[in-house]
């Protein structure tokens, strides 16, 4: 019996199937974590969408698992970050093994002052849960359609003509835009004859989802992540161990070039690699699969009124865990866009800025998780040198241990240069995600997140031009204020600057000393991808 328990989700007859129509401005193709992180972001800016999907449960198997600090800020903003965290498995602390031995350990997160940790492990039903419960929330906003497979659409200057087959016959769906949520194996690309483009590698991975009551990571009190080269258990390759909620262990090993992935994910052939590792301890297996190394992505997100978010755009390996990851900041870098443009507040051009700037976060991550693959699967001689020689260093040398690469984990993407931010420098720069910190009674992000925000540290004056105004350590102002009784804001900020802060918490401008009008006005119809002359018109 499976850990978690699927619940299918109901079909509820459209109106579209009685000749009514719905009127949401966005159809959203795929209920997994993109589509519906998507939904609630577009709900909270008041835009109202359809979400279909050809399935009726939440996703089989444990799938992404670990979500990173930004990606959970961002879940936050949407209502679920909180719920992640109190089911979630926190971890910050990465161990890595040459053999048995332990080459060295690293903390992502080595400072105090933060909401949100590192990382945290929780399977991807749960996520789903989750943003499934917190959709509900908008029932006016948000028509969320099980056993309903899109089969068709058609594209124009205006929108697209979606045909949606459903158990209860055929039905036509208008919109003014078309998301493309569902998977990297996108029904959507495919009928656009739209081509992946980057490197699918050879090698093969095995997850196995075990559930223990006795930990595999021994007398250890707290989860970390546990990666090994060549270990006893397992020699030759490579094995990761991570921790997930309700005594579930992800394992993931390496298999051998040409492996048959059907005949490896049986139990004939699990059970013996998992004895392997935690020995006599009894053990039951939830879910197994097996994976290739993708790193692909398209040539472009937007194509007219139909845009692609998540893994429709970018697949990359798992190791590092970018691509979910990835995905939540497509949603995050796509919602307050979409909606500004269908509110009539900026031009349709803005949707450009979108493929330009998270097709530079895609290429980003591929570039990091080949690197990644390289190493661990190396594909010449010389490659196979470099990670054997690495690898017999850094016992001992210091040095050698940073050019070990077993998944550079997810980073918050930099969006400084592009178009959008007016340039600057600053402790944080104008395309760079703001940093959290704790403020007053609560956090900085909260305040800063969801609409465009104007916020000062320490000695300066805002000036109201229509935005959010948030002070940080200042008094008497005629706006929100809040104190810094830690010092992290300031020290992370620094005292007499003053950012402008895109919806979805990245910073558009840096302003020092003072913040003149006119320079904030520019900046804002910058970010917004307008002109100041159109603001005025």
């Amino acid at each position: 019996m499976p850990a978690y328990s699927y619940a299918p989700q109901p079909f509820v007859r459209p109106p579209e199937l009685d000749g009514g129509t719905t009127g949401a401005p966005v159809a959203i193709v795929g209920a997994g974590p993109i589509g519906l992180a998507m939904a609630i972001d577009l709900a909270l800016y008041g835009i109202r969408s359809v979400v279909l999907d050809d399935n009726n449960v939440v996703s089989v198997g444990s799938r992404a698992i670990c979500w990173a600090k930004r990606t959970l800020e961002i879940f936050d903003r949407l209502g679920v970050g909180e719920r992640m965290l109190a089911k979630g498995v926190t971890w910050k602390v990465g161990r890595l093994f040459h053999g048995d031995e332990e080459v060295y350990s690293f903390d992502l997160l080595p400072e105090d002052g933060h909401k949100y940790p590192a990382f945290i492990n929780l399977q991807q039903y749960y996520v789903e849960e989750y943003l499934l419960d917190r959709a509900r929330e908008f029932p006016d906003l948000i028509d969320i359609r099980f056993l309903s497979k899109v089969v068709d659409h058609v594209a124009g200057a205006e929108g697209v003509m979606l045909t949606v087959e459903t158990p209860e016959g055929r039905y036509d769906l208008a919109a003014e835009w078309l998301l493309a949520c569902d998977g990297a194996k996108s029904a959507t690309r495919e009928r656009m004859g739209l081509d992946f483009t980057g490197q699918t590698f050879e090698e093969q991975f095995l997850i196995a989802d075990i559930e223990m009551d006795d930990s595999p990571f021994g007398d250890h009190g707290t989860a970390e992540r546990w990666f090994w080269f060549d270990p006893t258990f397992h020699p030759g390759k490579s094995a990761l161990l991570h921790e997930q909620p309700d005594n579930i262990y992800r394992i993931d090993l390496q298999l051998d070039l040409g492996a048959d992935a059907k005949f490896e994910a049986t139990e004939e052939r699990v059970r013996p690699r998992i004895r392997a590792i935690v020995g006599d301890r009894p053990f039951r297996l939830d879910w197994l699969s097996v994976y290739k190394f993708r790193c692909i992505k398209l040539g472009r997100f937007v194509h007219g009124r139909v845009v692609f978010v998540g893994d429709s755009a970018h697949v990359v390996s798992p190791f590092g865990a970018r691509g979910g990851n990835g995905g939540i900041q497509d949603v995050d870098n796509l919602g307050w866009k979409l909606a500004t443009v269908i509110r009539g507040d900026a031009p349709e051009a803005l949707i450009e800025s979108y493929h330009e700037e998270r097709s530079h976060g895609s290429a980003e991550n591929i570039l990091n998780s080949s690197r990644s693959t390289n190493f661990m699967t190396p594909k010449t001689p010389i490659e196979a040198l470099f990670r054997r020689e690495a690898l017999r260093m850094a016992h001992d040398q210091p040095f050698a241990r940073r050019l070990i690469n077993s998944g550079r984990l997810s980073l918050p993407c930099s969006l400084e240069g592009f178009a959008l931010q007016t340039p600057g420098e600053g402790l944080v720069r104008p395309g760079q995600p703001m940093i959290d910190a704790p403020v007053g009674n609560g956090w900085l992000l909260p305040l800063l997140q969801g609409k465009f925000t104007l916020v000062g540290f320490g000695g300066i004056a805002l000036p109201d031009v229509g935005v959010r105004r948030v002070g940080i350590g200042q008094t008497g102002t005629g706006y929100a204020t809040h104190d810094d009784s830690a010092g992290y804001a300031l020290q992370r900020y620094g005292a007499g600057v003053a950012y402008l802060v895109r919806p979805d918490g990245h910073a558009a401008a840096v302003f020092h000393g003072e913040v003149p009008e006119a320079a904030l006005k520019e900046a804002l119809a910058r970010a917004m991808g307008r002109t100041c002359e159109r603001e005025r018109a």
